[in-house]
């Protein structure tokens, strides 16, 4: 009974959706439209939290004539904060078939350089510093240049790891250290962390400083939001039940954002400070280049000071390629510290 209520209205919809799909292509995609339906979300509970306040709280209009600075910089971070939303979701978390394009890409302007010369000089652990110049997404190279990538790849790994334990079995491409195939994208990340569905892509090498920014900012607006609420709820409880009512519901799930951003940030920055990815602590166990480490210590860590470094400083457009530590190295990391390391700053640097 009700497919054949529902027949007439879907047969006579489906002309209008058409339409949209050749005007829009991505909205013929699912998962892209998922994407945008969350991304339209976002946005508007941002213009509801913020447009509330400014439309119940008459004594903050009045304040922004007597104190305009106030509300300027309510208002540039509220802007600041979408801004810097979509430029995350926006940006590439750094795919590994981008990295193989552009290194051999590299190889065929320079082929009488040897792969060993493109290691930085300034590199103590032999990381590979591969300069990415346009992304542009390609999934055929030729024997050679994919041979080359091989023998790069190969290099970050202890000698006599098997090609076939590094290779993707979906992209069919050889995986650096802490590299993963996501399946929401259909592709390998460099350094991946973790698949943000509110962003719509993944948080991996390329990205995840924007993504560190993006919750900082976040974080502020909410609390500074929250203390708009309290101020008002303060100044004109029970003059109007029904906005008393609304301003309290949203106060309470203000507060419940609020507490998950900060757990949030708290927990991305302890990931930067050891140079770790969402990834690698909850799967330590099952990733098996990580299985042998001892659970406090962080292979890939260079300390605080160069962790922060490589973390804020160094361009998007230059992904490097980590290799696997020694076993003389991890010795290293995992001696416990004494009071001249907390005085050589052994911990930081």
């Amino acid at each position: 009974m009700l497919s054949a209520v529902s027949r007439p209205i879907r047969d006579s919809c489906a002309p209008v959706l058409d339409r949209c799909f050749r005007l829009v292509p991505c909205l013929a995609d699912p998962a892209r439209r998922s994407s945008l339906g969350l991304k339209a979300a976002l946005v508007t509970l941002h213009l509801v939290f913020v447009g509330v306040i400014f439309l119940f709280d008459s004594e903050l209009i009045e304040k922004t004539k007597h104190e305009p600075w106030y509300i300027t910089f309510y208002l540039l971070l509220f802007v600041a904060t979408l801004v810097q939303y979509f430029i995350t979701s926006g940006s590439s978390p750094g795919y590994v078939l981008d990295a193989m394009r552009h290194a051999n890409e590299r190889n065929a302007l320079f082929p009488k350089i040897s792969t060993t010369s493109k290691q930085p000089a300034s590199s103590k652990n032999g990381n590979i510093v591969i300069t990415m110049e346009g992304s542009r997404p390609g999934r055929s190279f030729s024997g050679s240049n994919a041979t080359s990538w091989t023998k790069l790849v190969l290099d970050l790994y202890p000698p006599g790891t098997s090609i076939r334990s590094l290779t993707c079995s979906y992209c069919n491409v050889e995986q650096p250290p802490r590299a993963k195939h996501c399946h929401d994208c259909d592709r390998c990340v460099l350094q991946f962390d973790h698949h943000c569905v509110w962003l719509g892509t993944c948080v991996g090498l390329g990205n995840h400083c924007r993504f560190w920014w993006f919750i900082c900012e976040e974080t502020a607006l909410c609390l500074w939001t929250g203390v708009l609420y309290v101020a008002y709820l303060k100044a004109n409880i029970a003059l109007a039940w029904w906005k008393d009512v609304i301003m309290i519901m949203l106060l309470i799930i203000l507060a419940i954002s609020l507490i998950f951003l900060l757990l949030l940030l708290l927990f991305h920055s302890y990931l930067i400070l050891t140079n770790q990815t969402t990834y690698e602590l909850v799967r330590r166990r099952r990733i098996p280049y990580l299985r042998g480490i001892p659970e406090r210590v962080y292979p890939f860590s260079d300390g605080v000071c160069r962790n922060l470094y490589k973390f804020c400083c160094v361009k998007a457009s230059v992904y490097n390629l980590e290799r696997l530590p020694t076993a003389q190295e991890i010795e290293e990391k995992s001696r416990p510290y004494t009071c001249l390391d907390f005085l050589t700053c052994r911990c930081c640097c």
